[in-house]
């Protein structure tokens, strides 16, 4: 039987379950949604994933993930930055409690144990 080390190359892990990012603040507030896909883009943009009608983002603002190794948060060139826990980043390996800022959207990160 072969374990998840024995994928082939270019394979990535499946994300654990129980990853969510959930929204605190604006119009989405209460909003969950689980980061369940090697990679979530968040926008306003018909292209996004996560679609949300907030003027303060970008069509393609930032992307969410799972990439073998752990979550993260990347910006996609977005013009009013991402920032997590109020320093903006370019990409970011997240934490339990993080928090995103994307305009006007506040997003808290709650991963697995």
């Amino acid at each position: 039987m072969a374990s998840t080390q024995d994928q082939a190359p270019g394979m990535r892990s499946r994300p654990p379950v129980g990853a969510t990012a959930i929204i605190r603040s604006g119009f989405y507030e209460g909003l969950e949604v689980p980061i369940d896909r090697e990679r979530i883009v968040i926008g306003r943009g018909r292209k996004a994933d996560l679609v949300l009608a907030e003027a303060t983002i970008s069509r393609a603002h930032a992307a969410l993930g799972f990439d073998g190794e752990g979550f993260f948060v990347e910006d996609l060139g977005s013009t009013n930055g991402t920032l997590v826990n109020g320093a903006r980043i370019t990409t970011h390996r997240l934490k339990h409690d993080d928090e995103i800022q994307m305009g006007k959207l506040r997003i808290g990160v709650t991963l697995p144990g």
